[in-house]
């Protein structure tokens, strides 16, 4: 491990996979189980181009280079703080050969990275509409958690922009969203094709919802059987402990 100088507020959480290590700043937003489930759902083959749409900590490339083999994974953050963090946790890891980091835009990826080039283009977006309400649109947890600087539309129509054709598109949402996500996935040609819904406990409504689509796929959908997080309060369910690591 490269030796990293930590600012303030900052800390490194050991990620139990390979050794793997992530700074993250207390005051920051910090990454949670949607994007290490995401890291869990998504596949890429040998040698494949990813890219992570709003990145944040880095915390999905850096994971699904120790869970695939992945030849060059980018993620891509708007905020500069976020970004020059997660590339300080990309020399922690001795990453730098495989993950970069791009600060920019999510809605000027196609023009950043040119149109057809990923095999494969993750994204844990924000998931609340922004509204009028919002105290500080400019806090890194707003932003994160608000469509404040993109919408789930710019989410979409880039992520098609970039793939290849045949490429795939993997998301990790909130479900009550799930009928405009899948009727923007299909506008703009990314065809839903695999489905899992995410349960605290098996007896409750589910919290999130995983989704892969196909650039071009046909139309065919499989939805995979419930992951459930909770066997009881507190207990992780045998699953989550053994794929997930929890």
């Amino acid at each position: 491990m490269a030796e990293i100088q930590l600012k303030e507020n900052e800390r490194i959480d050991d990620l139990q996979l390979s050794g793997l290590k992530m700074i993250q700043n207390s005051k920051a937003f910090c990454f949670g189980m949607d994007a290490v489930l995401l890291s869990g759902f998504a596949k890429a083959k040998p040698g494949d181009s990813v890219l992570d749409l709003g990145t944040g900590t880095g915390i999905i490339p850096i994971l699904l280079s120790a869970k695939t083999q992945a030849g060059k994974l980018i993620g891509l953050e708007i905020q500069p703080e976020s970004a020059e963090m997660a590339g300080r946790s990309v020399a922690l890891n001795a990453l730098s050969e495989r993950v970069q980091i791009v600060t920019g835009d999510i809605r000027e990826a196609r023009m950043l990275f040119g149109a057809s080039v990923f095999d494969v283009v993750t994204c844990n977006p924000p998931y609340m509409i922004a509204d009028h309400g919002i105290p500080n649109p400019a806090d890194e947890k707003t932003i994160a958690r608000h469509e404040v600087l993109c919408t789930l539309e710019d989410v979409v129509s880039q992520a098609s922009a970039v793939l290849k054709p045949g490429g795939h598109f993997y998301l990790v949402h909130r479900p009550f969203r799930l009928a405009e996500i899948i009727t923007k996935m299909c506008a703009h040609r990314l065809e839903p094709k695999r489905m899992r819904l995410v349960y605290p406990y098996a007896d409750k409504e589910p919290v999130m919802v995983l989704l892969e689509g196909v650039r071009g796929g046909r139309p065919r959908m499989t939805v995979e059987k419930p992951l459930i997080i909770y066997r009881e309060p507190g207990v992780y369910s045998e699953e989550l402990r053994r794929d997930y690591g929890y």
